[in-house]
């Protein structure tokens, strides 16, 4: 059974940086599509982006494009989320995620992811 963990969550200030990774382990997820979540207090969890098994193909969601940045390291079990000019509304849990789906079923069935990480707190705030 695969597992993934997240890592590199904290408290940044508004228009700060911060870089989340996400290693995936315990089973094989060759051309298993990997990307992000995440979950703001008192609201649902809601997609953030995505990045096939290649890592030629990224997608993101609105609320996000040109600022957060998804990559694949050398290694295809490794990925990383580099988040810039980071705001308030940013905050919330960031979960790992992979399916053999692709992004675009993403954004609307959550049943279809098949490994989730335990989640990575970001919080943003002066």
């Amino acid at each position: 059974q695969a597992q993934l963990v997240e890592s590199g969550g904290g408290l940044v200030q508004p228009g700060g940086s911060l870089r989340l990774s996400c290693v995936a382990s315990g089973g094989t997820l060759s051309g298993y599509v990997m990307g992000w979540f995440r979950q703001a207090p008192g609201k649902e969890r809601s997609f953030v982006a995505a990045i096939n098994w290649s890592g030629g193909k990224t997608d993101y969601s609105d609320s996000v494009r040109g600022r957060f940045t998804i990559s694949k390291g050398n290694d295809k079990n490794t990925m990383s989320l580099q988040m810039n000019s980071l705001k308030p509304e940013d905050t919330g849990v960031y979960y790992c995620a992979t399916s053999r789906y692709g992004a675009s079923w993403w954004t609307s069935d959550l049943g279809v992811i098949e490994v989730w990480g335990q989640g990575a707190l970001v919080t943003v705030s002066e």
